[in-house]
């Protein structure tokens, strides 16, 4: 299987080598892949340390923002340059288990089909982060299912398989990370769940803070579910066939 690993990261300098290294070892000798960095603008010693790692292994591929973007548009920018036609997208901190990619992969090879685009999407059952994170995490996850009824049980795992020509399909903006399982099923897609592993911050602090995006959040909330009642999704008969 062909794809590329597409990882949006800002300041992770203690993070980010050892990630890539952890991808290529579970990764190695099984898949034909790439890693795509894309340096949201990184004020720290990240571009050294990416520059450093690709001497050693000529891996990843790197491509860096002049100036912090957001994280949605590091990956939509990692999405666009990425050279194969699945993409792997997993966050830059080191929280998600790299391991678990093999689980993603084997749910979109048994439940993916030509007809119906299909994303499958991690889900932090047993988060490691504060109580604070996990409660509004837990609120946020419930307004969404109830006003834009994706019933995504973690829709802001930074874990996700998909197809590329999918992703391209669905509008960028800022925060759309967050809402990628609801934006996919406007497209036509189907979204399945798959229970992943989530580990402590080895190091360094998030850099999205909750209190931050509340009043960002409410408004893109607002702006999906208007998307939402506007999208059209004509089913194409060809050749006498519906499509």
């Amino acid at each position: 299987m062909h794809f590329s690993v597409v990882i949006p990261e800002y300041n992770e300098a203690h993070n980010i080598a050892v990630l890539c290294r952890e991808i290529c070892d579970t990764l190695e000798n099984r898949h034909a892949y790439e890693i795509v960095v894309v340096d949201d603008g990184s004020t720290d010693r990240t571009p050294q340390v990416l520059a450093d790692l690709q001497m050693q292994c000529r891996l990843p591929r790197v491509i860096r923002h002049r100036q912090r973007c957001s994280q949605s548009s590091a990956l939509c920018t990692g999405v666009r340059f990425a050279e194969n036609g699945l993409i792997v997208t997993i966050d830059g901190d080191g929280q998600n288990d790299p391991q678990d990619i093999e689980r993603l992969l084997a749910s979109y090879r048994r439940l993916g089909s030509e007809k119906s685009p299909l994303m499958v999407s991690g889900y932090r059952r047993h988060r490691q982060d504060s109580s604070w994170r996990r409660l509004s995490s837990r609120v946020a996850n419930t307004v969404r299912d109830r006003l834009l009824k994706d019933y995504t049980p973690d829709a802001v795992c930074g874990l996700k398989v998909l197809p590329r020509d999918l992703f391209l399909r669905l509008p960028c903006f800022d925060h759309m990370h967050r809402f990628l399982p609801t934006l996919a099923k406007q497209a036509g897609a189907t979204v399945v769940s798959v229970e992943t592993r989530h580990r402590p911050r080895r190091h360094g602090r998030s850099h999205y803070g909750t209190l931050d995006r509340l009043g960002e959040g409410i408004l893109d909330l607002v702006g999906v579910m208007w998307l939402g009642r506007r999208t059209i999704n004509p089913q194409i008969e060809k050749d006498g066939q519906a499509t």
